[in-house]
Order: structure tokens, then C-alpha cells, then sequence
């Protein structure tokens, strides 16, 4: 069902690993060429612009775009209990997690007099965006709202898409789960004009924020990508993605299931097997064509792992596929080797890696209490995923003394004069011209 990669007895560059098990094809740019219109209709628009976008879009006027607070309650009263209380046990393994990601105040004396203060201070607004399309997520709503509400951020608002058949509210899990984590802005728009929404405002429906967060489609990337200095971004999400490093200890029904997994989320997800095993790749082959065939979503599971972004990959050993696997650098990374936890420590790049068999990717996207919001497209190399620190800038604050600033004046006189900037030293000079007045 998958291609296969043999790549035993090369030792490649990055890009040419890359090059052999390419993602799939994303035109990023001319889906921004695409939603310019989109971005200046919310611009300049108003409500009904809003309302006639999700009309064209998502097949369905809206009543008002803000979702009241009456819809908010009623979903979270009508959730199936079994849901609430998975979403609750879930919440609470992503707090106990994301709480050790607080940042602390730090003071560095730099000399007697001198010192610089870190501070963290969170970003005043951010809008998370949460997809709807092929699935409801939920988990979503958690992973972007639960780091911010830890960060401290004083203002959150939720946008996610119109449903026609929820007479043009979002998903009523996704309104429940706003409401259980006590978020009741919640925008009924999808899309690039959700971006848009957050990033200009608009006035009397949302107020303009300062950082965007959430995954999305390409049209959702592209609107990120043409606002972002107008708001912070998190990142451009592109299609998810899995690789898995396995030797012949790995069960091939665990590595074929996990798979299938990704794979069910969009016809362009990629899946990697990287291995030093052919059995195990014959024997993942067999369970694929069988689960594949019994699973709910098979068409768009087969299309995804028979594209030119899904392989089984042939190495020479455990240490060439960590090779690989760092090359690649996948959005989900899981090590299931008979020493997977030492294989895990050579891993640098990755969204988050899953060690052993019994932490699947599952796992993580739901209740693991890591963050399912994760670099994809090979920006795991320089991009982390969402945190607390997302949603926080650090400020230096400056206080010197009068001893300390001259001790360093002529210093920085200097360093003025040599960069041709003289009124720069000038700055310091009339600190001590002024002295006998202050």
C-alpha cells in the first residue's frame, strides 16, 4: 500500500533525505493570492460581510457572528456526560503539564549598581483559532485555551467555523468546551476571514487582537502568513504528520495502526515508517491492507498513505533511520525500538516524540497533557510547539545608578562614536553635563 524508500548504504544531506521523502505539495503563496479579497472584505467590512462569508464558505448565514452566551451553556448542559468527563480528565493532565512551563522574574547584576530584570508578561488579547471541516476538536480548544489562561493572558476569544447543521453555530462540543474552560467570546467564523477577524477587528462584533493561535487549512496558513507583523502568529500548520522508528522488536499491528492514525486526518497527511527491517515493512504492508479496509475512513486513509508523502523506509540500522527521522524532522516522532528510550535522547528534531509502544500518538493528541499543536512541514528543526511561552514576551527592564553609569559611559561613547551615531554617546555625556542640577 505504501511506496518504499531504500536508502541502505547512503548516507545523505538533509535536503536530499528530504528531497527522497518529500511532503506533500502546499502552494501556500497562491492561496495567499486567493484570500487577499477575503482579508480586505473584513477589513473594511462590517457584520454582514462576516455573515455573507460564511454564507459563501461554509453554507450557512449565521444569525450573528458572536455566539451568545445562552448557546455556551445549553451545549456544555446537552454534552454526553461520557464526553464532559473525558474532556475534564483530559484538561487536567494539560494543566498539570503546561503549569511547569511558568516563567519566572529574573534579576542579573551586572555590576554594583547595575542590573537587568526579566520579566514575563503575557500578551494583552490573542484569538485561538479551531478548526471544523472533517472532525470536531475539542482537544483543540484545550490545547490553545489552557496554556494561554496559564500564561495569564487577560483576553481570549475563540473563533471556529459556522455549522449548517447546528443552524449556524459551531459544534456543540466546541462551544462546551469553551464553556467548561470558561471562555465565553467565541466567534461563529471560519477560515481566513477568522484570521482577518482577530487581526484587524472589527467594531461591534470583535475587538483587534495581538496573536493568533490555532491549526487550520492551507486558507488559514495563508491568511497567517499575509497578517502576520499585523498580529503574532503561532505557526503556519500545514497537513499533520507521523514517522515511526522501528526495528524488528516493534509489533507490526501497533506500527500499522499508528499509522492509519495520522493518516485519517486529511488525504494529504503524511506517514513515515523508518526502519532496518523488511519484515517488518512486508508485515505492516499485510495489516495495512486490512485495517485500512475496515476502517471508517478508508478512502481518505488510503489516498493519504498510497500519496507521494507517505513511504516505508529502508535503512541501514537504528542509527541511520535517527539520521532520517532528524532530516525529516516530523511533527510526530515515535521510537519504537527495543532501546527506545536511549534512541529518543539523539532525537533533535521533532514536534514531539513518543517513546516505547505504549505511548502512541493517540496519546498525545488527547490526554497525555502535552500540546497537540505542533511544527509541521519540517519546521520541528527551528519552530517548537505550542506552550505557555507562546503566549508570553520577556521584558528587560534597566536600572542603573549613577556610580555604575559612569563606570561605563566612556564605553559606550566609543561604541557610539565607532557606529557614526555621536548623538547616541551625546545621550550619556549629558547625563554628566546636567549633574550639578539634578
Amino acid at each position: 500500500m505504501m511506496r518504499l524508500v531504500d536508502l541502505r548504504g547512503q548516507r545523505l544531506s538533509k535536503s536530499a533525505y528530504n528531497n527522497l521523502i518529500p511532503r506533500a505539495a502546499l502552494d501556500v503563496a497562491q492561496a495567499m493570492k486567493l484570500v487577499e479579497p477575503i482579508l480586505a472584505r473584513v477589513k473594511n467590512g462590517n457584520e454582514s460581510d462576516l455573515i455573507a462569508l460564511a454564507k459563501e464558505f461554509d453554507g450557512v448565514a449565521p444569525q450573528q457572528i458572536k455566539v451568545p452566551r445562552e448557546a455556551l451553556t445549553r451545549a456544555l448542559k446537552e454534552l454526553d456526560p461520557k464526553i464532559r468527563t473525558a474532556l475534564e480528565i483530559s484538561a487536567e493532565r494539560i494543566r498539570t503539564v503546561h503549569n511547569d512551563q511558568r516563567r519566572t522574574q529574573s534579576i542579573t547584576k551586572v555590576v554594583d549598581g547595575g542590573t537587568v530584570t526579566e520579566r514575563w508578561v503575557p500578551v494583552d488579547r490573542v484569538g485561538l483559532y479551531v478548526p471544523g471541516g472533517r472532525a470536531v476538536y475539542p482537544s483543540s480548544v484545550m490545547m490553545n485555551v489552557i496554556p494561554a489562561q496559564i500564561a495569564a493572558v487577560a483576553s481570549i476569544a475563540v473563533a471556529s467555523p459556522p455549522q449548517s447543521e447546528f443552524g449556524g453555530l459551531p459544534h456543540p462540543t466546541i462551544l462546551a468546551t469553551c464553556e467548561l474552560l470558561g471562555v465565553t467570546e467565541v466567534y461563529a467564523v471560519g477560515g481566513a476571514q477568522a484570521i482577518a477577524l482577530f487581526a484587524y477587528g472589527m467594531e461591534d462584533v470583535c475587538e483587534k487582537c495581538d496573536l493568533v493561535t490555532g491549526p487550520g487549512n492551507i486558507y488559514v496558513a495563508a491568511a497567517k502568513r499575509a497578517l502576520r507583523g499585523i498580529i503574532g502568529i503561532d505557526s503556519e500548520a500545514g497537513p499533520t504528520e507521523i514517522a515511526i522508528i522501528a526495528d524488528k522488536s516493534a509489533l507490526a499491528a501497533d506500527v500499522a495502526a499508528d499509522l492509519i492514525s495520522q493518516a485519517e486526518h486529511d488525504v494529504i497527511a503524511a506517514a513515515v515508517l523508518i526502519t532496518d527491517s523488511q519484515e517488518l515493512i512486508d508485515e505492516v504492508q499485510k495489516e495495512l491492507v486490512t485495517r485500512v479496509a475496515r476502517t471508517k475512513h478508508s478512502e481518505r486513509i488510503t489516498e493519504a498513505l498510497t500519496g507521494i508523502q507517505s513511504a516505508c523506509v529502508l535503512v541501514d540500522s537504528t542509527e541511520h533511520a535517527i539520521d532520517v527521522a532528524n532530516a525529516y524532522a516530523a511533527e510526530h516522532l515515535e521510537i519504537q525500538t527495543k532501546n527506545s528510550e536511549k534512541d529518543a535522547q539523539k532525537i533533535r528534531n521533532a514536534g514531539a516524540v513518543f517513546i516505547g509502544r505504549f505511548s502512541p500518538v493517540s496519546l498525545g493528541d488527547y490526554s497525555a497533557g502535552s500540546n497537540h499543536v505542533l511544527p509541521t512541514g519540517g519546521c520541528a528543526c527551528h519552530s517548537s510547539g505550542l506552550s505557555v511561552q507562546t503566549f508570553l514576551r520577556g521584558l528587560h527592564f534597566i536600572e542603573y545608578n549613577e556610580d555604575a553609569f559612569t563606570q561605563i559611559l566612556p564605553t559606550v561613547i566609543t561604541l557610539a562614536n565607532s557606529e557614526d551615531l555621536p548623538a547616541h554617546g551625546e545621550a550619556m555625556s549629558a547625563r554628566l553635563e546636567n549633574k550639578s542640577s539634578s
